[in-house]
């Protein structure tokens, strides 16, 4: 067992930025296999399968609480986003490296059992005691970086897709935290643009509102393209095209109207042009900028 502790106490080095080809030669891994496999193959009452599972899984804990979240701690916005995202990939190759001292249990234990794999398990520790307390302020970090990206398209999409990919692979083949993901995105994106239109509509002539439209719908479809699955971009499209030249604008081109005729101003009529660029789909749309 001591052995075995000194092992891993070496292996959570990763986590302080260590690279594995420094910490163990090829005979000292060895050794740690070799300990595990002993350990796990004598007759009961000297067999600790049991007992080594256990030892796994409170080294992942411990590495967590002791190095993942201390790293985590005050940080907020973009440089959450990026230290979520470092700690998880250094994380992954900690476990993959730990778990090779345990291989033998996956092999003999996990499946006799029916227990989570070693892998599975360093996923579920993660999402346990790193997701369900900060999961909601990298979702709200993501949302905003990916709205200041439309105000001035700062270089942050490989971070966005770094955190997409990070809300795949903690779901371990589940898809809760990308689809809560990918709603919180459409749900910003329609409030974002149905902010836009009504100043649009007080400075721009109608065939410039609907070239800006346009734009917009490219812009969206290269930015979103470069982190989110397609089927997430054609929502997100569906979604800009309502507010931006769908029924919700031409709602807001109506009683924008209506008040201008109020006022005795008849000059545009802002829905005849809407009303036309309503029917046409996304791909006309993009094809005619």
């Amino acid at each position: 067992m001591s052995i075995l502790q000194e092992g891993i106490s070496k292996a959570m080095l990763i986590l302080d930025g260590y690279p594995t080809g420094s910490l163990f030669t090829c005979e000292e891994y060895m050794k740690l296999y070799d300990c595990v496999y002993h350990m796990c193959v004598q007759q009961p009452p000297y067999e600790y399968c049991a007992e080594l599972y256990e030892i796994f899984k409170k080294a992942l804990e411990e590495s967590i609480t002791s190095r993942v979240m201390p790293a985590l701690k005050d940080k907020s916005q973009i440089t959450l986003l990026y230290e979520v995202w470092n700690m998880w990939t250094k994380y992954k190759v900690m476990s993959k490296f730990l778990g090779g001292f345990f291989l033998y249990l996956d092999r003999h234990f996990t499946e006799d059992r029916n227990t989570a794999s070693l892998n599975e398990l360093s996923i579920c520790c993660f999402r346990d005691l790193v997701f369900s307390e900060l999961y909601p302020k990298i979702l709200e970090a993501a949302i905003s970086l990916i709205n200041q990206d439309r105000e001035d398209n700062s270089d942050c999409r490989d971070l966005l897709k770094n955190v997409s990919t990070l809300f795949i692979e903690i779901g371990s083949g589940k898809m809760h935290y990308y689809d809560n993901f990918e709603t919180a995105i459409l749900a910003s994106s329609a409030n974002y643009y149905n902010r836009l239109f009504p100043q649009w509509l007080l400075y721009y002539p109608p065939i410039d509102i609907f070239m800006k439209a346009q734009n917009c719908l490219n812009q969206e479809k290269d930015r979103a393209s470069q982190f989110l699955h397609q089927t997430s971009v054609e929502k997100l499209l569906q979604v800009v095209h309502e507010q931006l030249l769908g029924q919700t604008a031409l709602d807001q081109a109506k009683l924008y109207e209506k008040q201008k005729t109020e006022c005795g101003d008849c000059s545009i009529q802002y829905q005849e042009v809407l009303s036309g660029c309503a029917g046409l789909n996304l791909g006309e749309g993009s094809s005619r900028v």
